[in-house]
């Protein structure tokens, strides 16, 4: 039987996830092995706000909720997974976000990077279940 926290208990947990995160964390995006790392984007000096039923919603780097994220991707690859880390690499979540162009946890513009290429983040979420 799964456990079901209350609302207030998800956004504790969410909030602390942001404190973990810390100043300007990093989300990585991974191909659907979780390992080959294409791009790193930088995440606000607060990551994002937790709000309702304990959804982290990232921010742009202005600290706006709906604003995006860009970077270069790094490798060519088609983006499927994502991670976040602290500033200094310390893995925050597993690369077990969803990526995709929409209804997944990462919103990119485009799942299929070449190496150098733009990317943008077009909406981030993190909803503790």
């Amino acid at each position: 039987m799964s456990v079901t926290y209350p609302n207030a208990t998800k956004v504790a947990r969410m909030t602390a996830v942001v404190t973990t995160i810390g100043t300007s964390g990093k989300l990585k995006l991974y191909a659907s092995d979780g390992t080959t790392l294409l791009a790193t984007f930088t995440l606000a000096a607060t990551a994002g706000t937790v709000a309702g039923a304990g959804v982290l919603t990232l921010a742009d780097q202005n600290g706006a909720t709906a604003g995006i994220l860009n970077t270069t991707a790094s490798a060519a690859g088609t983006a499927a997974l994502a991670s976040i880390t602290t500033s200094a690499d310390v893995v925050v979540v597993n690369p077990t976000m969803t990526v995709g162009t929409s209804g997944t946890d990462i919103v990119l513009d485009n799942c299929v990077l070449a190496s150098g290429q733009a990317i943008t983040i077009n909406s981030g979420t993190l909803t503790h279940v």
